[in-house]
């Protein structure tokens, strides 16, 4: 990779983080209409439609082998179908501090131990000090807001859905890596998450009588809009494109921006008071990442 163009790379990592964290505040209102499920299978059936018109597009076929559709339906069930519903009951059963803090903080951590089975990514010095100094910040963010986090029997479930959702979305991450040094990320997305979505559909389907379509409100439509467009369709393709470049140990870290994000938009979106702490470790988390994305290194080759 070309030192002079990765930041653009780093910069793509960034931007979707902080469109995922800002979509907690459109979610929040979104699911004041819609079943979490429901608008989770919306959002990606919507896109889906326009990733096969894009793809087509841009590299004038749409279509992959049996044997690697078959591996994108299992990268589909796992990173899109179960990782999707993991996230939405992992809120249901604990606090969003526990929640947040438990989706997030361990998943670059096992996408380092389980990277060796998928890429030949070695740990750096540096790449350690500053994941560590992003997760801190990352546990001040969410710690320093007013739920805490709480270790109470009555959030277990919820806690090991959300422990689950980051070695869960770990591997998810590291199983798109192979095949993304055969085909573009364009494509490898496209068809993950096709499959994710008609995985996703029988869980729907108690749901769509409990919507009164005629009367979604404008803000409903620009909650859909924002998730298919910035938040799928955007944002898949620039993660995983930007994920291959720069590797998915390195990556990953960078999903620390997410709660930072979340609480911003809970500030501008629900006035929502931002803490001391909460402002320290997003400092702290920025200079981590900073400090990951200064070192030189060279691609990561996929194993196999």
């Amino acid at each position: 990779m070309k030192q002079d163009r990765k930041w653009i790379y780093y910069l793509g990592l960034v931007l979707v983080a902080a469109i995922w964290g800002a979509n907690f505040g459109v979610s929040r209102k979104a699911m004041e209409t819609f079943d979490p499920i429901l608008f989770a299978f919306l959002r990606f059936s919507i896109a889906t439609p326009f990733f096969f018109f894009l793809l087509y597009l841009k590299e004038g076929s749409v279509g992959v082998p049996i044997k690697v559709a078959l591996q994108l339906a299992a990268i589909g069930l796992v990173g899109v179908t179960g990782l999707e519903i993991a996230v939405m009951y992992s809120i249901k059963y604990t606090t969003l501090a526990n929640a947040s803090l438990l989706n997030v903080a361990p998943w670059p951590i096992f996408a380092a131990l389980l990277g060796p089975l998928f890429m030949r990514e070695r740990m750096s010095a540096r790449l350690i000090v500053g994941g560590v100094a992003a997760m801190a910040g990352v546990c001040l963010v969410i710690l320093g807001g007013s739920e805490g986090f709480d270790l109470s029997s009555n959030n277990m479930v919820g806690n090991m859905l959300a422990l689950g959702v980051s070695i869960i979305g770990a591997l998810f991450n590291l199983a798109c890596m192979p095949l993304m040094r055969t085909y573009s990320a364009l494509r490898v997305s496209t068809w993950y998450i096709t499959f994710g979505m008609l995985f996703m559909f029988p869980f729907t389907l108690g749901s769509w009588s409990k919507v009164e379509w005629s009367s979604l409100t404008s803000s409903s439509y620009t909650a859909i809009a924002y998730n298919v467009l910035i938040c799928t369709l955007f944002s898949f393709v620039v993660w995983n494109a930007s994920m291959f470049k720069i590797g998915a140990t390195r990556a990953n870290f960078f999903r620390y921006v997410v709660p930072a994000a979340a609480v911003a938009a809970g500030y501008f979106f629900f006035s929502e008071q931002i803490s001391g702490w909460q402002f320290g470790g997003t400092v702290f988390m920025v200079a981590g990442l900073v400090w990951i994305s200064l070192e030189k290194r060279v691609n990561a080759v996929p194993v196999g």
